[in-house]
């Protein structure tokens, strides 16, 4: 503990025109966090696939448009000041902000844009599909992003709507990075992807001062942020992998911020100047049914199965804080998410479906579920409650690796896993929970429905790549909501839960933003009062 506390405060003391403190108190200036971060395998945007490393790439660098700390749900101007849409010749022309500078102090220009886009797919590491999907290939990226002057013009090829384009290009991915700066550090040809896994790049509200991998991270504020500067001089994220030893030192105040307290050692803390606040999560929950297996694929054993989860029970025991009841595939907290949730437990009422259907019960129905909580707790929940049905679930713990391989293989019964979005727009779900025009087991679809085997109907195939057509927002919306609703009321995906994150901090800690992605935890706005 003792040398832990005089690393830690080695790191603060390191941080310019940081007054010297105590131990036991963190400076005024500098927000001081521990944090599991041994996730992160790269922090380049254009590798970076990690939680961890999506919240530093949030904070060094910025979008054209993008998702902002004052509101995450909207989508704002970023390095762009405005944009001219050509649905016609599917182009979009931004116009870029006048006097946005990278932490360097090099100008931010539309030729960095270019750069920036080249290199993702030109690089080909793990994020680069979310460019790739507009058609983008390291053979045409320079007649698919072009420059003129103070504007860069982006086209892309497939009936997309412009707010799905928009999102491709507010995600990670997409970040802007100084050409200058990367050029210079460029080793054989790799766009400086070396160095910018261990330097930074970006025109964000911060800049890396310090990156040690499993060890720390150090940002300090950038005064000339184009959005202005932080409010707060630095940051320091603490690797804290032990979470009992988080909250020893936030109760110490030696840390300002514990990010990864299990559930119970949020209830035990006691103290008055320890706060601890909850932000929804963007995975969704949901217990699947295969549709090979012919006993789980009537429409009233669907129904009656949404009866059967004890939904509240769940989340006021063992999920407090993990969990919040969701039902629909799009999570709470983003534009366009169904927040109604129909469904209560109630097993007379699936017993009546079932008796009226002519199900013929009792049945054995095997469950395949990742062996840790809580995963297995939740699966514990329905051996109980689907009992009372006649529907007896037969629980195969494994890991995660064995529970997923099932999965992709379509050779479970029932599953009990999650879902998250690559990015914010609803097709990132929609293409998820509610399409598969081609479910022959030759065509593997990295999606819930083919997974399961289910032959979407027609009509919502048709509805999702509208959707995705859509160039009307309201419209565009409108449609999502109703798939939801369809997938919500007749599927042989249940959705259950969202994933809920508690964060305990300081009393003196505000203006703390933990969106519901990783790519959605701002530190611009804290202040330490």
């Amino acid at each position: 503990m003792k040398l832990f506390r005089s690393a830690l405060m080695a790191s603060v003391l390191a941080l310019p025109l940081v007054p010297s403190a105590a131990l036991a108190m963190t400076p005024d200036s500098v927000l001081v966090v521990a944090q599991n971060i041994d996730d992160i395998v790269a922090i380049d945007p254009a590798q970076a696939y990690e939680f961890s490393s999506g919240e530093l790439v949030t904070n060094l660098y910025d979008r054209l448009v993008q998702y902002d700390a004052e509101d995450t749900t909207v989508l704002a101007a970023g390095l762009a000041s405005k944009w001219q849409v050509d649905d016609e010749n599917r182009s979009i022309t931004f116009t870029m902000q006048d006097g946005a500078t990278f932490h360097s102090g090099n100008p931010v220009r539309p030729e960095d844009v270019l750069f920036s886009f080249r290199r993702v797919v030109a690089l080909q590491h793990n994020p680069s599909f979310i460019l790739t999907q507009l058609g983008w290939t390291p053979e045409n990226i320079e007649e698919m992003v072009t420059v003129e002057g103070n504007q860069v013009t982006i086209r892309y090829e497939g009936d997309f709507s412009t707010a799905f384009v928009l999102n491709v290009l507010a995600s990670r991915p997409a970040s802007i990075v100084d050409e200058v700066a990367a050029t210079e550090n460029e080793v054989d040809g790799d766009f400086g992807n070396a160095w910018l896994n261990r330097n930074s790049a970006g025109s964000g509200p911060f800049r890396l001062a310090a990156y040690e991998p499993a060890r720390l991270v150090r940002l300090e504020a950038f005064p000339d942020y184009f959005k202005g500067g932080p409010a707060i001089e630095g940051i320091i994220i603490q690797h804290v992998a032990e979470a009992a030893t988080q909250q020893l030192l936030l109760e110490t105040g030696d840390v300002d911020m514990a990010r990864n307290l299990t559930p119970d050692q949020m209830a035990s803390i006691a103290s008055d100047t320890i706060k601890v606040e909850n932000y929804p999560q963007a995975t969704v929950h949901f217990l699947s049914f295969n549709q090979k297996v012919e006993a789980l694929t009537s429409e009233a054993f669907w129904e009656a199965a949404r009866y059967l989860v004890d939904y509240q029970g769940m989340v006021d025991s063992f999920l407090a804080g993990q969990m919040e009841v969701h039902q629909a595939f799009w999570p709470k907290g983003f534009p366009g998410a169904l927040n109604d949730t129909p469904f209560t437990y109630d097993p007379d009422r699936a017993m009546e479906i079932l008796e009226e259907a002519g199900v013929e019960l009792p049945i054995t129905v095997s469950l395949d579920v990742i062996n840790s909580a809580p995963f297995t707790d939740i699966a514990q929940s329905l051996q109980a409650t689907f009992g009372e049905a006649g529907i007896n679930f037969e629980i195969l713990p494994g890991t995660g690796a064995q529970v997923i391989t099932k999965y992709r293989e379509r050779s479970h019964e029932a599953m009990l896993l999650y879902w998250g979005p690559d990015f914010m727009d609803p097709h990132s779900n929609a293409k998820a929970f509610a399409y598969n025009s081609d479910n022959s087991d030759d065509n593997y679809t990295a999606t819930t429905t083919w997974r399961n085997a289910w032959a979407v109907p027609d009509e919502m195939n048709r509805k999702t790549m509208a959707a995705l057509a859509e160039s009307d927002p309201a419209a565009r919306e409108v449609l999502y909501l109703e798939l939801q609703e369809e997938v919500q009321a007749n599927s042989p995906i249940v959705i259950m839960f969202q994933a809920e994150r508690q964060v305990a901090m300081a009393d003196t800690v505000e203006g703390y933003v933990n969106g519901a992605t990783s790519d959605f935890v701002y530190y611009r706005l804290v202040t330490k009062n």
